[in-house]
């Protein structure tokens, strides 16, 4: 029998709900309950949402610790209780992001013979100075348009760095508290994620001058991957105890976009994606093992304690 704790499983669940739909619910206050007219570029909207989604965050991460038994406001304590640490940060960086990217053996192995169809075509005209030169200078160009493309910013920075701390760092370690079972964690969590995307099919159907249809249709591949990696990225939170773990899978994910299952040049594509996820399998609990990015795990079914926690 599970030791009883000071939060209830109905108070962590209705805590984890409303977090979702403030996290939602506020990217819209800017035009609906502030009333400020729209935004006049796309930059300037963006922006708003980075400084709603930061807002959210923080209520998220203040709502999380007047709930939660803490029985220690130690600033060290406090911040490690939402996977904010500064010890063992290379294992949380390194093995998670390795193992993801087994997902992406295919492709991996796509962008190779895409790079071997076009050194040979540049090799066939041979290799100067000059074109090496222009490589360069290519290569300085885009890095100087991607670090000022709020795009770019949103889908590598604000998005996975608001996302995991609210959907990861503060809800699991309320459901955790509550008593849920870490396999009902993982199924939870990840729905909570997806539900926070649903605004997505009104930018779609809205903006984009979609059919209903189509835009169910994109929003629910979406929203299926969606919930498929967050159950990852808890799974990630949860043995590690690294908020570090799922935040490097998620900017490594949105970079990568949707894996390479088929592709119609070569098989050796589709071969590469089956060995890699064979091998992300084998390796899935050994490569998250809590004794990886943890000193001591106090043989605790989580790796703080929250589940004897009173």
């Amino acid at each position: 029998m599970e030791q009883e704790t000071g939060l209830s499983k109905q108070v962590a669940v209705i805590a984890c709900a409303a977090m979702t739909f403030y996290y939602v619910a506020i990217l819209y206050a800017p035009t609906v309950i502030l009333q400020l007219p729209p935004p006049s570029s796309l930059k300037e909207f963006m922006i708003r949402r980075f400084i709603c989604a930061a807002i959210s965050s923080i209520v998220s991460v203040i709502l999380c610790a007047f709930i939660l038994p803490i029985p220690s406001m130690e600033a060290s304590y406090l911040f490690g209780v939402y996977g904010i640490r500064l010890d063992h940060i290379w294992q949380a960086v390194v093995f998670p992001l390795s193992l993801t990217s087994l997902m992406y053996a295919g492709s991996f192995a796509l962008k190779l013979f895409l790079l071997v169809d076009s050194w040979k075509e540049h090799a066939n005209g041979g290799i100067s100075f000059d074109s090496i030169n222009l490589l360069f200078q290519n290569f300085i160009t885009w890095m100087f348009s991607t670090a000022s493309n709020v795009l770019v910013w949103r889908n590598y920075v604000v998005a996975p760095l608001t996302e995991e701390l609210v959907f990861r760092a503060c809800m699991i370690p309320l459901l955790l508290c509550g008593g849920l079972k870490i396999s009902a964690i993982i199924f939870l969590c990840p729905v909570l994620f997806s539900l926070a995307h649903l605004n997505h099919w009104m930018e779609i159907y809205i903006r984009h001058n979609y059919s209903l249809l189509k835009a169910s249709m994109v929003v629910g591949l979406q929203l299926g991957y969606t919930v498929v990696f967050g159950s990852y990225a808890s799974f990630l939170y949860i043995r590690t105890g690294h908020l570090l773990a799922p935040l490097v899978a998620h900017i490594f994910c949105n970079f990568m976009g949707l894996p390479v299952v088929l592709a119609r040049r070569t098989g050796m594509a589709s071969l590469a994606f089956v060995a890699g996820v064979i091998t992300f399998l084998w390796l899935l609990f050994p490569i998250t093992h809590p004794d990886l990015y943890n000193d001591r795990t106090n043989n605790c079914r989580c790796w703080r304690g929250y589940c004897s926690w009173n």
